[in-house]
């Protein structure tokens, strides 16, 4: 994949399946990004945490069969073995078979980033596979900029969307409106000195 052909998604589990080739720790540290997912793991040793979160282990190597007959009714497929040759086979079964393919030695058409996830808002951060040290660089660097206070504005925000419907009545205009809030550096200060219903009285006064 060229390094500028990737699409940044976020992806619902809807009952998809994921099946993980490789039971260690870089197994476990994908198949946490799958939370929620349909996984099946299948390695000759699984890893006790891999096993609380995998719905399906299959304890068995992974040869040319087996990796075909485990994801027919995969729709992503992570390769995650120590073993680079065998990544390397498993990513080009599984794309030969047009199913999005993670590996953990590079070359497949799925990545999975760095992540920072808070109550109201999640950041992901990928170098498309060019530096895989610098998306967790750049998540520790946020994880220490963005305060409470950026949580305390979601909710914010969420308030103000119930209470502007009825009195903006365009969509443009509500968003101009938010927008503004956004900006306001008092109710940032607000927010950020304790004082969420200073915040919200500001806010709502802003409406126009």
């Amino acid at each position: 994949m060229s390094a500028t052909s990737m699409s940044p998604v976020f992806l619902a589990p809807g009952g998809r399946r994921v099946a993980v080739f490789g039971g260690g720790a870089v197994a476990l540290r994908k198949c946490r990004h799958f939370n929620g997912f349909r996984i099946r793991v299948v390695a000759p040793s699984i890893l006790p945490e891999l096993r609380e979160l995998a719905e399906e282990c299959v304890v068995a190597a992974a040869d040319e069969d087996s990796v075909r007959r485990h994801i027919i009714d995969a729709d992503i497929v992570v390769a995650a073995t120590d073993s680079h040759e065998l990544n390397d086979s498993i990513r080009d079964i599984s794309m030969s078979m047009g199913r999005m393919t993670n590996s953990a030695h590079g070359g497949g058409d799925v990545l999975i980033p760095s992540v920072l996830r808070r109550p109201g808002y999640t950041v992901t951060v990928s170098s498309e596979g060019r530096v895989p040290a610098f998306p967790p660089y750049v998540i520790r660097q946020l994880d220490a900029f963005l305060d409470p206070s950026y949580d305390e504005m979601v909710d914010l925000l969420v308030h103000l969307r119930g209470i502007i419907r009825d009195r903006i009545p365009t969509q443009p205009g509500r968003a101009e409106y938010l927008a503004r809030v956004l900006d306001d550096e008092d109710v940032w200060h607000m927010l950020r000195s304790g004082d969420p219903e200073g915040a919200r009285i500001r806010a709502e006064g802003m409406i126009p």
